[in-house]
């Protein structure tokens, strides 16, 4: 394979780990990627079950420990501030064993320092055309560039460029949520710990790793899809403010804060479904194929192991059918995981509010209740281990 060349669109979680594992098999790989530089800005994500297992064959999965955020507490708070239960972060989140949760951009630079010797990187640039025949694929970049590649694999995300290009428009299966994600000043002074905070159809999270850094906040609330232009943040902002106008707590706080954040962040609750994830010598990766949405807390997961499986297959003959094939009832099965959070992620009256609040109240107090969780998060464990590495 060493006279293979693949170019991978999107430096961010699948990207680098599919051009780890093609740069083993002796690939040569280059990785694209429209910003700067990686992206400094993000939220924390989770790695489960069998996506830890990649890690650990990347030799990676110490690196990722020791990023490990450390969380200790999840506390849910009144609209007066008062907590209604603390509770410990590892029980409420229901890892196990060598699951854990990392920064995202703290992963992206482990996988980048991994490959950045092996692989090609270049950033501010992007793919603008793609002409795929039989003996390659023809590439013009934006910059102006041309050059030809044996395979292109688009790993950019939910609204993946290189899909549309080579698929056209793929319609987003919406979850009936949006979520708002971006970084504001550490006003409660947290450290290591995450506070949620529950109103009618809207959820506010606020977590930080230490009380002298800026903390994240998240913002998620109910609704039909909207028309809304993705490159149009003044009127996402906009989207944000109103939905969460008069909400109490710190709320107006976050608010004022957005203006300021160098990292706001705006979607959709969206999966992406798709009878193929591949065309001629063009495959997808991660969310471009099969975003779960961010309420799975599985899009990381699925990007590391469809990484792997992909980078084992891409090159032997029907491999983007074996790829698919394995990958596939795992990724199935992480969609319709992502589809049963979202509707549990927006809460939805005062009535079921209070219904949560006084099970988290009382739940520190009952004998049984890692067997509980561990009853209600079985079918997050079923997804994250539905494949075996």
């Amino acid at each position: 394979m060493t006279n293979s060349r693949v170019l991978i669109s999107g430096a961010g979680i699948g990207g680098p780990a599919l051009a780890y594992w093609l740069a083993e098999r002796g690939f040569r790989v280059t990785v694209v990627e429209r910003a700067g530089g990686l992206r400094e800005a993000g939220y924390k994500v989770d790695v489960r079950g069998s996506a830890t297992e990649v890690l650990r064959k990347m030799g990676l999965l110490a690196a990722c420990q020791a990023a490990d955020t450390g969380m200790r507490r999840i506390t849910y708070v009144k609209s007066n501030g008062g907590p209604i239960a603390a509770l410990p972060a590892d029980l409420l989140m229901g890892r196990r064993g060598d699951d854990l949760e990392i920064m995202r951009w703290d992963l992206s630079r482990i996988l980048y320092d991994a490959t950045a010797d092996r692989v090609e990187y270049v950033f501010g640039d992007a793919i603008d055309t793609l002409q795929d025949g039989p003996d390659g694929v023809d590439v013009t970049f934006e910059t102006g560039a041309h050059r030809r590649f044996d395979y292109v694999v688009g790993a950019d995300g939910l609204h993946s460029a290189t899909r549309r290009k080579v698929m056209g428009e793929a319609p987003l299966s919406h979850l009936g949520a949006y979520i708002s994600i971006y970084t504001v000043p550490n006003l409660l002074g947290l450290e290591r710990e995450e506070v949620m905070y529950s109103r009618p159809g809207r959820l506010v999270f606020a977590y930080a790793m230490d009380r002298d850094q800026p903390a994240r906040v998240g913002l998620t609330f109910a609704s039909p899809r909207l028309d809304i232009d993705r490159r149009d943040v003044a009127g996402q902002k906009a989207l944000v403010r109103e939905a969460f106008a008069g909400q109490g707590w710190k709320v107006p706080d976050f608010l004022d804060a957005m203006d300021d954040a160098p990292d706001f962040y705006f979607d959709s609750m969206s999966q992406v479904e798709l009878p193929s994830w591949s065309a001629g010598r063009v495959a997808l990766l991660g969310d471009a194929a099969h975003c779960p949405a961010p309420a799975s807390g599985q899009g990381t997961s699925l990007a590391l192991v469809g990484a792997y499986l992909l980078g084992k297959h891409l090159g032997a003959p029907g491999g983007f059918a074996a790829y698919e094939r394995e990958m596939r009832p795992y990724a199935e099965k992480n969609l319709a995981f992502g589809r049963k959070m979202a509707k549990d992620m927006v809460p939805g009256g005062r009535l079921s509010i209070a219904f949560r609040n006084y099970g988290m109240r009382t739940l520190k107090y009952h004998p049984r209740k890692e067997q509980m969780i561990d009853k209600i998060l079985a079918p997050m464990h079923e997804a994250a281990n539905a494949i075996t590495i």
